[in-house]
């Protein structure tokens, strides 16, 4: 069964009066960070391609590496299968950002029927394919079909937004962000947009492309 879904601005102002009213941390957090953004974006092969390229560089060079993937014109199944691996590698893939764009070109995903899968199928099927982790999976989630109760437990900047806003000794790893972020659902996605934004602010730079 597929859950609640962001698809407006009114939305995100739904699950961010809950967080707060559950925790009042997340209202003092807002009023830091202003509105949060809505962050929906299109569905597809080259926003899972997106994902991929962001994995574990900083915002800067990820928006870097996907522009001169876009003004390439590889953001298509067709563009990465006829692309030389020179092609590729001038556009900033590292080799294995490399085989994970050919994995994907190869895949075959079936991106109108991930519309319609509960939220642990669709982070099963994605990550069955090479080089896709649970984080670009649950970003894609999030970001592009909107899920409400997705939350990326792996991210730094996440785990460091939560570290500062709840106090914490140190860094929440995976694990503790787990336990911490079941406290939020249904609105995890939300709890996670306020943890972007909040570390935006603490921290001066961005934690998502």
């Amino acid at each position: 069964m597929v859950g609640r879904i962001i698809e407006t601005e009114a939305d995100i102002a739904e699950g961010m009066a809950w967080l707060a009213a559950r925790d009042p941390r997340f209202g003092v957090a807002h009023d830091l960070t202003g509105p949060l953004p809505l962050r929906r974006k299109p569905e597809g092969f080259a926003e899972l391609l997106g994902a991929i390229v962001s994995q574990q560089v900083s915002v800067a060079s990820a928006r870097a590496i996907w522009g001169r993937v876009e003004s390439a014109g590889l953001i298509t199944p067709t563009a990465i299968r006829a692309a030389s691996d020179d092609d590729l590698r001038a556009c900033g893939l590292s080799r294995p950002k490399l085989r994970y764009a050919r994995a994907l070109a190869e895949a075959g995903i079936d991106f109108d029927a991930l519309r319609h899968l509960p939220d642990a199928e669709v982070i099963t099927r994605l990550t069955a394919v090479p080089g896709i982790g649970a984080w670009t999976a649950e970003i894609y989630a999030m970001f592009s079909l909107g899920r409400a109760d997705v939350f990326a437990h792996a991210d730094l900047a996440l785990q460091e937004g939560a570290r500062a806003l709840l106090g914490l000794e140190s860094r929440p790893n995976e694990r503790a962000m787990r336990v911490l972020a079941a406290e939020w659902t249904p609105w995890r996605a939300v709890a996670a947009r306020l943890l972007w934004a909040y570390y935006r602010v603490a921290k001066q730079r961005e934690g998502i492309r």
